[in-house]
């Protein structure tokens, strides 16, 4: 007999084929068994099945939880002013080279203790799950060294085991060099000590950087990415974002999960991600707030087949964004996705992007029952409506 019944639903499982890119089962339902999916078809398929609990959905719309592929989620304060100051004409490189950026909030992150920074980290995250999320990463990185980023880390880590949501653990281990320091032994120490302190601990399942003029050359980066590798963490990266660093094809080099943000990637570097197939995350939400105007190559990205995810970029200085519908809702506006290419971006694509596509992000037996349900009329409400709330979330088969 299985826990749950979910019936009288319309299922996107995400799982595509001709005609139908979501994989759409109307008047469908989930059967759920140990915070397992173990079967979804057609109501009638399922009928007389023995269940503890069966739950009518009366029409609503099923979806897998959505997962917030890219986060900045712990940090202390905010960057408010800073957003005054870019309406007043300043401009990202030029704050972040005055000390602000960045560093503020390495600043406000290190001034916070640990429950003030948990304190504030779980209603951001408790923010997104209302929205629908159940799955997030969240990224180190406002430590900007080893003691601090374990500090982080460690936050991060508390969160995963109190909350329902899957939250995922990423290291940016190089994302800014702090205010004098050398850099050759500010990157020794985060690639040598650092990164190895990690693994073994086991405090994150993946490693990242800010591949950028203003951050972290290529060279660097592909030094961390040797020394993640060594260590057995697969990478990400922070990639054409301001500039073309060729930052994606290095990402693609090193098998990355992903590369992220990419406004400036050109054809070389969508090609070589898609040969690697490491997903493109969109943030529209850091393209918005500072009002840039070149958009990330779509186009060139369907060209070569290139997996697009979609995420919140949550951070304080350039997208203070807790509403996974606005990120929907912008790649659509902003970078002209489909609406079926924007819910893919936070539900197969994401997995995808954090390596648990076997996991969570599309609705079938021996997935995670991690679901969300709402009362829509059609599929294309979730990236229209601003701030929809889902009218049930589901957590490893559990109601939260």
């Amino acid at each position: 007999m299985w826990d749950r019944l979910l019936t009288d639903c319309h299922v996107l499982t995400m799982i595509p084929s001709p005609g139908n890119p979501l994989g759409l089962i109307n008047n469908a339902a989930i059967g759920i068994h140990d915070g397992r999916i173990v079967r979804v078809g057609r109501r009638t398929e399922l009928a007389g099945t023995r269940a503890g609990e069966v739950v009518p959905l009366g029409g609503a719309f099923v979806t897998p939880g959505l997962i917030d592929c890219h986060t900045h989620l712990v940090f202390g304060g905010t960057r408010a002013g800073e957003h005054a100051r870019r309406r007043a004409g300043a401009t990202y490189e030029e704050i972040a080279r005055e000390g602000g950026g960045i560093a503020s909030t390495v600043r406000a992150t290190a001034a916070a203790s640990v429950t003030e920074l948990l304190d504030q980290s779980r209603r951001r995250l408790h923010a997104l799950m209302r929205g629908g999320v159940t799955t997030v990463e969240i990224k180190s990185g406002y430590g900007l060294d080893p003691a601090a980023e374990l500090r982080l880390l460690n936050v991060i880590r508390t969160l995963a085991r109190s909350e329902p949501a899957r939250v995922v653990p990423t290291l940016l281990a190089l994302h800014a060099l702090p205010a004098g320091a050398d850099r050759d032994s500010f990157v020794d120490r985060m690639i040598e000590d650092l990164v190895p302190t990690v693994a073994r601990l086991g405090l994150a399942t993946s490693v990242d950087a800010f591949c950028e003029g203003i951050a972290f050359t290529p060279a660097e980066t592909e030094r961390l990415f040797e020394a993640a590798a060594a260590h057995g963490l697969p990478v990400r990266l922070h990639a054409e974002q301001l500039s073309n660093q060729n930052g994606a094809a290095l990402a693609a080099r090193h098998n990355a999960l992903s590369a992220d943000h990419l406004e400036h990637l050109d054809e070389a570097g969508a090609a070589a991600m898609a040969a690697a197939g490491t997903v493109a995350v969109l943030l529209p939400g850091a393209f918005y707030t500072l009002r840039e105007t070149r958009q990330p190559p779509v186009d060139l990205l369907r060209k070569h087949g290139v997996a697009m995810a979609v995420a919140s970029d949550c951070n304080p200085g350039t997208s203070p964004n807790l509403v996974p519908q606005l990120a929907m809702n912008m790649a659509c506006n902003l970078f002209g996705l489909t609406p079926e290419e924007a819910i893919a971006g936070m539900t197969s694509h994401a997995a995808r992007a954090l390596g648990l596509a076997d996991e969570v992000g599309s609705i079938a037996p021996g997935k995670a029952a991690d679901l969300a349900v709402w009362r829509i009329a059609e599929p294309a409400e979730l990236g229209y409506w601003l701030g929809l709330m889902p009218e049930r979330r589901i957590f490893g088969g559990v109601e939260q």
